[in-house]
């Protein structure tokens, strides 16, 4: 079997200094999709910044499609979402029995690192919560929901809105307490281009694409390879996202779309990323996947993709071994850097 080279670059950058070291790797294809890359360690810090670049030559694989995550990748969204889902807790004054606290439930940024990071969906999250901490009383359920009907019920209102929700009750105020509030309600945050990031010092910041994402975007289309957005998030509010933050040109020019109405299964699980595969009419080892968190990167290598990570605050600190390159924004990051083969 012959092998193949790798040229590897990595730049740390210190408050002080600038350091770069380049070296070289012989190494053997690992599997038939993917390269037996050298495994580095990193470490997140403030006064720390990785870059990686690599490329190698093999003629197994050709790079025809380009796929991002939305949350965390296009947008440095968890913090959206967290206040959303409080919001919604609010609203529908939604309090667990195991609370200490007598106001309504309330996820901290810390523990909702934690969450993101563990279970993808915002249904899955929700619904995990509830069966760890309780199931809640709320102005939809003045008792806790005890049969799996209702507790289905409470987690479509709080996250998604369905057509069975909506049949609950004929009167006008169930039915608008069932819809989908927190998907609602994130809608409004990105529509006002605005959010409140320091709970303590409201500051106000500007919602905005991630560095670099438009720019590899358009970088990507001008090479004339495939396009598309695979997000766990409820399609209406990735919709809405995309149109705002990459524009409606770019939205309508993706080569496939899916969002986690699409699928059964969310990520981890690969059936999304299979699945813009098989729209795209692309080899799954031809795709490459942009993701920010681990549970992501899982999905991407599972459907036989390889996968670059640029990862976020919250997710600086997780095992990315899996990842053929890890960076902390795509701001330096070129279309012709990401080629596998040429």
């Amino acid at each position: 079997m012959a092998s193949s080279t790798l040229a590897l670059t990595l730049t740390a950058t210190t408050a002080t200094t600038t350091t770069t070291t380049t070296s070289t790797y012989s190494f053997f294809p690992r599997t038939k999709h993917a390269f037996a890359y050298p495994r580095i360690n990193f470490f997140s810090s403030k006064n720390h910044a990785f870059s990686v670049s690599a490329s190698a030559s093999s003629s197994s694989r050709s790079l025809q499609a380009l796929i991002f995550d939305c949350d965390g990748v296009i947008l440095e969204s968890e913090h959206l979402h967290r206040q959303a889902y409080n919001d919604a807790f609010v609203h529908f004054s939604v309090r667990c029995p195991s609370s200490s606290s007598p106001g309504p439930l309330n996820w901290d940024v810390q523990f909702y690192d934690e969450l993101q990071n563990l279970i993808g969906g915002g249904k899955p999250k929700m619904r995990w919560y509830f069966k760890e901490h309780g199931w809640p009383s709320s102005t939809l359920f003045e008792t806790p929901p005890t049969s799996d009907e209702d507790r289905a019920k409470l987690i479509d209102t709080l996250q998604r809105s369905d057509e069975l929700s909506c049949k609950v009750s004929h009167s006008p105020r169930a039915q608008n307490a069932f819809k989908d509030w927190k998907t609602e309600r994130y809608k409004e945050i990105i529509k006002s281009g605005t959010v409140n990031t320091a709970k303590y010092l409201y500051i106000l910041t500007q919602v905005k694409p991630r560095p670099g994402v438009l720019r590899l975007m358009d970088e990507a289309k001008d090479a004339g390879k495939k396009l598309a957005v695979c997000s766990a998030a409820t399609k209406s509010s990735v919709i809405l996202c995309l149109e705002n933050l990459i524009g409606l040109e770019r939205f309508q020019g993706l080569d496939c779309f899916l969002a986690g109405d699409d699928v059964k299964e969310k990520k981890p699980d690969p059936s999304i990323y299979l699945t813009a595969s098989k729209k795209l009419g692309i080899s799954d080892k031809d795709c490459l996947v942009v993701e920010d968190s681990v549970i992501g990167l899982q999905a991407a290598t599972q459907a036989g993709m390889s996968c670059v990570v640029t990862y976020t605050p919250s997710t600086a600190d997780q095992d990315f071994k899996e990842a053929i390159a890890l960076y902390p924004d795509l701001s330096n990051v070129r279309y012709d850097e990401l080629l596998l083969t040429t």
